[in-house]
């Protein structure tokens, strides 16, 4: 049926729709319903934009007391990071040398385990110092950041490997200065790594084996310190990591070197 029509004041005819309502009523019913859409679609779009706003805020909230700050020179993460790379490149040293000087399997696979581990967290803690901003370079003495680890529950003797002297094993940190690294716990002198790069067959095997448990106790001693002095959640779990390997592989490093006929004199 079609739409009705009626005379407008003018003396025009409207149409009227199916409810008899005229063409200008229902124009301004359809405007209101626009300006009606308009205002949920901004209210919807501000509301977005609030709870984004606040997200952002209360992640960067959350986020700033949840993240711990950032280490400093002179915090645990920063000594252990610098003095165990140290720790580790002897490690990583001593090992290549024993590979160019032995064909037992045995000892190879132990040195090159050690090689290749001792790298890779070499290396990571590296990148931790340059992530820090605080580089490779030392304000802090060595061992500093030990000074107040108490080492009394870990005495050399405990590790003494069926006769292998462990004295020499000192954990003291320089009294005045920075020190040197060749003075950190556990690393062997001059004259010993000559003594490895002079030796062939099972004799460096002994070497090697023997300067490499004096190494590991002090590894342990600085992993654990580590582990219970830094705040780092990273750090602590490098640093226990480390420790737990270190103490495995010292039984191991002992009955190798029994089997072989213990240390070698003079070194």
């Amino acid at each position: 049926m079609a739409p009705a029509t009626e005379p407008s004041p003018g003396g025009s005819h409207d149409v009227l729709d199916v409810e008899g309502r005229p063409a200008q009523e229902r124009a301004a019913d359809a405007r209101s319903r626009r300006r009606t859409r308009a205002v949920v679609v901004a209210g919807s779009v501000a509301t977005g934009a609030l709870l984004l706003v606040l997200g952002v805020v209360l992640g960067l909230h959350w986020g700033a007391a949840t993240e711990p700050a950032t280490p400093t020179a002179g915090s645990v993460e920063a000594g252990f990071s610098l003095d165990m790379q140290a720790h580790h490149r002897q490690a990583v040293e001593m090992s290549t040398l024993v590979l160019d000087r032995t064909d037992d399997e045995v000892v190879r696979a132990v040195a090159r385990d050690i090689q290749l581990t001792q790298q890779q967290q070499a290396g990571q803690m590296y990148g931790w110092l340059e992530q820090w901003g605080l580089g490779q370079g030392r304000t802090e003495p060595v061992m500093g950041w030990m000074a107040d680890h108490d080492t009394s529950g870990h005495d050399a003797a405990d590790h003494d490997m069926s006769g292998h002297d462990m004295s020499g094993h000192d954990m003291a940190v320089p009294a005045d200065g920075l020190g040197a690294v060749g003075e950190m716990p556990g690393m062997a002198t001059s004259d010993q790594m000559d003594a490895l790069a002079a030796a062939d067959g099972v004799e460096a095997e002994r070497i090697y084996l023997q300067l490499m448990i004096t190494h590991h106790v002090a590894g342990v001693e600085m992993a654990e310190a580590a582990a219970a002095g830094a705040d780092d959640a990273q750090v602590r779990h490098l640093a226990t990591a480390m420790a737990t390997g270190q103490q495995a592989e010292l039984t191991t490093l002992g009955d190798m070197l029994v089997e072989r006929g213990g240390p070698v004199a003079g070194v």
